[in-house]
């Protein structure tokens, strides 16, 4: 039985999930307060917490990073809207477990409840055998050659004119010890790139580590990466190895690397130029010889100017650079990435669904993917967790997908006006303007109706039956 508690200002929410997990045998406590919730998780112990993003007092970021504070390992998923993919995203950085959108569905929220409970149970298991603890879960992984979970089995690279371009830059820095940046949006793949030149290397059966350095704590950042003696700061109750040292014969991966404060850029330099670390509160040095790959959603040298990351340091990284164009610019690449995800959520959640129809597939190229190829993922998981077709349609894909796609189409179309009507028309004339602005919104919100309709100052079911007067509902 696992303590689970719930932090969501809607009584309703809270009140539907507290019943669920009830149901499924757990202990679970809710709280329509954050601040109430944080001051009861400082005396009680706590497994899991579900919290909403959007919060009166604090946004969810806030209160992941208090719950983290309190105990680094409670497991905390995250409770969205489906337009906010980028805020999804960061919340993962900074240490979430994962995140799950509304509408919630009971098959999603259990799926996720049962892997962060495992993921908890890890956790506590390798702290128990004094293996390296790992705060951050989903975003500090080792692999090792051969591994079941190896990142070998999820890479694809595409098929456009990018692509290939890619996999060239690949096959020809791979053989090297050049250390590689390698830059692109959030979800562009780029821990996938850095394992694909890692697999191609002389250094293939050796570790291959991953961190991300925009979910490490300042304070904990050269634990984290060079590893502590016990009794080395308040806490270290135990030696830990760091990810260089795990690392070592094979390749790290420094994801989002602009993310390291100044001091811990001071000692990653000494690191690279010495090829030793040394543990904090050691005075040992300890030889490595590890590859370092890093990433960066920004051009580095643009932090260099800032004053923000050492130009010396990035010079030691810039040997080779690779970058990822976003998925909105490799239009060729969309429905192979989007098949590869439905086998692996078929064989995730034990369905035989064939493939999409073509109205999906207009979708899929019309929409702009701001998350890229995670949200691709993700879209694809909930598509096939909600349908009980043989293929992927339009009904099981979030709205804001279907109407930005549709509605991509309407600044094209000349007859997209409500009402051209007579130009000296008074009503007329009210109505098309009233028809532009709510396409405009939708559109500045990426067609989220209840943000809409908080910015047009009108409830969203007058939101509704105007979209409906104008036939946007089906355009």
């Amino acid at each position: 039985m696992a303590k689970i508690l719930i932090i969501d200002d809607n009584i309703d929410i809270c009140q539907l999930l507290e019943r669920f997990f009830k149901k499924k045998g757990h202990d679970t406590k809710f709280f329509t307060s954050e601040v109430n919730a944080l001051d009861y998780l400082k005396t009680n112990e706590c497994d899991l917490v579900f919290c909403d993003f959007r919060l009166p007092k604090m946004d969810g970021k806030e209160v992941l990073e208090k719950i983290k504070q309190i105990d680094p390992t409670i497991q905390v998923v995250i409770i969205t809207g489906y337009s906010d993919v980028k805020t999804a995203v960061d919340v993962i950085k900074l240490g979430a477990f994962d995140y799950v959108t509304k509408p919630l569905f009971p098959d999603e929220i259990l799926i996720t409840m049962e892997k962060a409970l495992k993921n908890k149970a890890n956790l506590e298991h390798s702290q128990e055998e004094g293996a390296p603890q790992k705060d951050k879960p989903l975003t500090n992984h080792l692999h090792k050659n051969g591994s079941t979970n190896t990142p070998s089995k999820q890479i694809i690279v595409g098929k456009s004119p990018e692509a290939k371009n890619i996999q060239k830059q690949i096959e020809l820095v791979a053989p090297t010890n050049y250390s590689v940046i390698i830059y692109g949006e959030s979800g562009t793949g780029k821990e996938s790139i850095a394992y694909s030149i890692h697999s191609q290397s002389t250094r293939k059966d050796k570790p291959f580590v991953a961190v991300d350095c925009g979910s490490l704590y300042k304070e904990l950042a050269g634990s984290e990466l060079f590893g502590h003696e016990k009794g080395a700061f308040t806490g270290a109750l135990q030696s830990k190895v760091g990810q260089f040292e795990l690392a070592n014969g094979g390749t790290i991966f420094l994801d989002e690397i602009a993310n390291l404060s100044y001091d811990i850029q001071v000692s990653l330099l000494r690191v690279i130029q010495e090829r030793k670390i040394r543990r904090l509160g050691s005075q040992k040095e300890t030889p490595i010889d590890v590859r370092i790959i890093v990433a960066s959603n920004e051009k580095i040298n643009g932090a260099t100017s800032k004053g923000t990351f050492r130009e010396d340091l990035y010079h030691r990284f810039n040997e080779f650079s690779i970058d990822l164009p976003a998925l909105r610019d490799r239009k060729n690449d969309i429905m192979m990435f989007a098949e590869f995800f439905l086998a692996n959520a078929n064989k995730e959640l034990g369905k035989q669904i064939e493939g999409f129809d073509e109205e999906v597939e207009g979708i899929f190229l019309d929409y702009n993917w701001p998350g890229n190829l995670r949200e691709l993922n993700n879209v694809i998981k909930r598509a096939v967790l909600l349908s009980g077709k043989n293929k992927i349609t339009a009904e099981t894909l979030p709205q804001e997908i279907v109407f930005q796609s549709k509605f991509s189409l309407i600044d094209d179309k000349s007859e997209s006006k409500p009402l051209n009507g007579d130009a000296h028309n008074l009503k007329s004339i009210a109505l098309n303007a009233e028809f532009e602005k709510i396409v405009e919104v939708l559109k500045k919100v990426n067609f989220n109706k209840s943000k809409a309709a908080q910015l047009l100052n009108i409830d969203r079911k007058t939101l509704y039956n105007k979209m409906k007067i104008f036939n946007l509902l089906n355009t």
